[in-house]
């Protein structure tokens, strides 16, 4: 269970982790913002019952890219870039011209109780099948969207045909990276973990009958987003200085969480304990099944993946402005005095960024 602290505590805790990202960001937010924000929505532009979301995947070196890379930045905790595997999604309103949202799905650690204990995996299950499973490590809604429960919609669009479709398209007959074997990989269910303690976003998330993301549980609270980037280089230095092959094995392959392995190697060698890397901060543990076989896929007793309640994003969208957003829009009308300047605002954090949705964490 996580600890009782509310949403505006875990963001004051991450609050030095996102100035950190800023800094990084300066010279790209100086060539890029004035450009990217354009394609932000004023409140008075958004038109509810008009709204007809496209899902665009988007690949590196491209303005979309930029887009994305700009867009995380509205979020408390700072975003990951990911691992092996990635497939990035912009969200948009084909009515408005203007941006709903995003996220992005990646490699799941390879250890995650809740999710293991759930499907029943052994280590030897694990790294047979967990090929057939991403993790959605941004998911949200920006400005003004999020006002209206945009954050469910995103949430919710991870489990459409054109998600599906898409992975099997790039990933479906690859060649695993780390055991080096043919891969026949459907993406039959996606993980996800809440940022801040409990999520209201993902919690409830049924359309139709059809639950989009269960909970599993909660992690158990280590990490490393607590130990700052230039401690964490210091660490690295000392692990060149020892010679030991964690100061730069970060390639995909090469195990899991490097950074996370790298911290506590250097622990160890200092003579500290490595239980400093539990910052006690639970995050709460989803997972939504694409295929209504996923279970089975996972657990290894079926191989074709069966997609008869997967809906299109459109539909999707339909019946998520029906439950969610239309209901929203109608009992509070502050999005429609959302303007772009405040959302540039937020991105500089000269305002409080409270964007719904999940950046990935440690």
């Amino acid at each position: 269970m996580p600890p009782s602290l509310d949403k505006d505590a875990y963001r004051e805790l991450h609050a030095p982790q996102r100035s950190e990202r800023l800094i990084q960001e300066q010279e790209f937010l100086a060539q890029k913002s004035k450009s990217l924000i354009e394609y932000f929505a004023n409140g008075n532009e958004i038109d509810v019952d008009r709204l007809n979301v496209r899902l665009e995947l988007i690949d590196q070196q491209c303005w979309q890219s930029d887009l994305f890379r700009f867009a995380s930045l509205l979020w408390s905790i700072p975003v990951s870039y990911g691992f092996g595997r990635r497939m990035r999604y912009l969200v948009w309103d084909e009515h408005s011209g203007k941006l709903v949202g995003l996220f992005a799905l990646g490699d799941p650690v390879f250890n995650l109780r809740a999710r293991d204990e759930w499907i029943g995996w052994s280590a030897e299950d694990r790294g047979k099948r967990l090929v057939h499973l991403l993790d959605g490590y941004v998911i949200g809604a920006v400005p003004p969207f999020n006002d209206i429960l945009g954050g469910k919609l995103v949430a919710a669009l991870m489990r459409t045909k054109e998600v599906a479709r898409d992975f099997r398209e790039r990933y479906g007959r690859t060649t695993g990276i780390i055991s080096g074997d043919a891969k026949n990989a459907h993406l039959v269910a996606i993980t996800t973990t809440s940022a801040l303690g409990r999520s209201s976003v993902y919690n409830r998330l049924r359309l139709a009958g059809v639950t989009y993301l269960r909970s599993l549980g909660f992690t158990s609270g280590f990490g490393h987003f607590h130990f700052p980037q230039a401690l964490f280089e210091d660490m690295r230095a000392y692990l060149k200085v020892r010679k030991h092959k964690y100061a730069d094995s970060h390639q995909y392959g090469d195990g899991p969480n490097w950074r996370l392995r790298t911290i506590r190697q250097a622990l160890r060698l200092l003579g500290m304990d490595p239980k400093l890397l539990r910052h006690g901060l639970s995050r709460e543990v989803f997972i939504s099944c694409l295929a209504d076989n996923a279970l089975e896929i996972l657990r290894g007793k079926r191989k074709r993946p069966k997609y008869d309640s997967l809906l299109s994003a459109s539909e999707v969208t339909a019946l998520a402005i029906k439950r969610w957003l239309k209901p929203r829009s109608e009992r509070n009308s502050a999005y429609r005095l959302v303007t772009r300047e405040g959302t540039m605002a937020r991105v500089l954090g000269q305002a409080p960024s409270a964007v719904s949705g999940r950046a990935a964490s440690a």
